[in-house]
């Protein structure tokens, strides 16, 4: 009887369940190419689905190559959400398209964050008319170590260039020609003691060499947090320069015509002023709409925006001047795997992606990757051992620098594949010479790039490496390594190293060249 009970109600759950199911519909999914930063999201994602019947497939990627390849077609998502959209809006207007529709979702401007102390031994504590010129001269002087990310390849920075450039000149549209201090420019960023790819990674790093730096350059958002995760030894003052400074405004972009409905319905439900809250609260973000107030963790102050700079050119000349010219130096080891292994495609793709940084990548975010004048680079390719080092300085004048960039491709064409591979005996020259090189040149960037394809099989040990390591004098042990996957790379062994050394892996399994332009970012 039992059974034959269930049996007569089973139809009536199935028709129940159909019923259910027609009162929530399957989501419409949204592509969005959005910048790093934006992965404190995560856990809003599926309060943001349910609400609106939007599911966001997020990918993330760095300010120029997201707007590169939106503008070329070769990425086509529905949206872009960067922390800001002037700098695409300005490309695809080159390009003859354009952003269809934005709303700005969350405020965070870039300023300083420096220790207490610091600011407190500097009279800075409750000083309102501190300017960004004060904060070069303690720069000039020794006195104030920051890190920054790479603005060809983090927003933050980016942001943060584009405002400091602002406050040296008259206008952010005279800024390419005459009217920007360039001396005052090349004071502030003396002070730059670390650079990144990325705001989050740059976090990571300061908090892991806050013993040697006094503070960094970043979002708002991301010192707060900072400040509240119990990572600091003290908690870190932030500055917000008379001048005035640029804030990120993360304006959600529709590039689809025909997702423009379910964009409406999402940008109606980011900014209601209960989800403006929860912004607030999860990622330390101002509101973007006057009804929500910015609650307490953030200053009670007026913040003086800079201008934005209004032509393309104007911003490309800013990033030009700032690699080239405002910088600190840096010096660029490449440790190469050219073992047997490297034999035919491999071997090609190893030059061809060198050769890109030597100016033959003529795309926007290549351009902006190649080798900087001043920069010293290295190459010290390796098999069974060590098969001699090549140094090379890239021109300051733009006239000898395609002479020093093709001495380097020159070099690169003779690099050959055959032997063993003896990663870590290769690993302990380069360090050697980076002491070296640091004893007469204390004031650049130092850092490393290791691509192999394999495991090591002679030579020195991982442990005989990281004793040699530990052995070395502070600021060469502070060097860090980015290993590039590739191949048959031992991927735990090359984790193992680059969080030894503070570095970072990179993949290059799909390209090569690509995992070097991101690497620039860290040098």
């Amino acid at each position: 009887m039992r059974l034959r009970h269930w049996l007569r109600l089973l139809p009536l759950a199935l028709l129940l369940s159909v019923v259910a199911g027609c009162g929530n519909p399957p989501s419409e999914t949204l592509t969005v190419l959005a910048g790093s930063e934006l992965k404190d999201l995560a856990p809003l994602l599926g309060e943001i689905e349910r609400e609106t019947g939007v599911h966001l497939e997020m990918e993330y990627i760095g300010t120029l190559d997201g707007a590169e390849q939106i503008v070329s077609g070769q990425k086509q998502p529905d949206l872009a959400w960067f922390s800001h959209g002037k700098y695409l809006s300005l490309l695809m207007g080159s390009s003859g398209r354009r952003v269809l529709a934005q709303e700005r979702i969350m405020l965070s401007p870039v300023v300083l964050g420096i220790k207490q102390s610091k600011a407190r031994a500097f009279g800075w504590l409750d000083k309102t008319d501190l300017t960004w010129r004060d904060i070069a001269e303690r720069a000039r002087s020794g006195e104030l170590r920051f890190a920054m990310t790479d603005p060809a390849s983090s927003n933050s920075g980016f942001t943060a260039l584009l405002g400091v450039t602002a406050a040296f000149s008259n206008s952010a549209d005279a800024v390419a020609v005459q009217q920007v201090d360039s001396d005052a420019l090349r004071a502030f960023f003396h002070g730059q003691k670390l650079t990144a790819g990325s705001s989050g990674w740059l976090a990571q790093a300061y908090v892991d060499a806050q013993q040697d730096l006094d503070g960094l350059i970043n979002y708002e958002s991301v010192l707060l947090q900072l400040n509240q995760g119990g990572r600091l030894n003290e908690p870190l003052y932030l500055i917000y320069p008379q001048e005035g400074i640029v804030t990120a405004d993360y304006p959600l972009m529709l590039l689809q015509e025909a997702q423009r409905p379910a964009y409406e319905r999402l940008v109606a439900y980011l900014r209601s002023p209960p989800m403006q809250q929860r912004l607030m609260a999860q990622t330390q973000r101002r509101p973007a709409i006057p009804q929500v107030r910015p609650d307490g963790q953030f200053p009670a102050r007026l913040l003086v925006e800079l201008p934005f700079p209004a032509r393309l050119e104007v911003i490309d000349a800013i990033l030009t001047a700032y690699q080239d010219e405002h910088r600190r130096p840096s010096h660029s080891f490449y440790v190469l795997d050219v073992s047997g292994s490297m034999r035919g495609p491999r071997i090609a793709a190893l030059r061809q992606a060198l050769d890109n940084l030597t100016g033959l990548d003529s795309s926007l975010s290549g351009r902006f990757a190649r080798f900087r004048s001043r920069e010293r680079i290295t190459l010290l390719p390796f098999a069974e051992s060590v098969q001699g080092t090549q140094a090379f300085v890239v021109d300051a004048d733009p006239q000898a620098r395609e002479a020093s960039m093709a001495a380097i491709r020159r070099q690169v064409g003779k690099l050959e594949a055959r032997g063993g591979t003896a990663i870590y005996s290769a690993l302990m020259e380069a360090y050697r010479q980076i002491g070296e090189a640091q004893r007469s040149e204390p004031d650049r960037f130092y850092s490393v790039v290791l691509l192999t394809d394999g495991a090591s099989n002679q030579g020195g040990t991982e442990q005989a490496f990281f004793k040699f390591l530990s052995q070395l004098p502070a600021e060469t042990r502070a060097v860090r390594t980015f290993p590039v996957l590739f191949g048959e790379s031992d991927q735990a062994a090359m984790e193992r190293l680059a969080q030894r050394t503070g570095g970072q892996t990179f993949n290059g399994m799909a390209s090569l060249a690509h995992a070097f332009k991101q690497i620039r970012g860290y040098q």
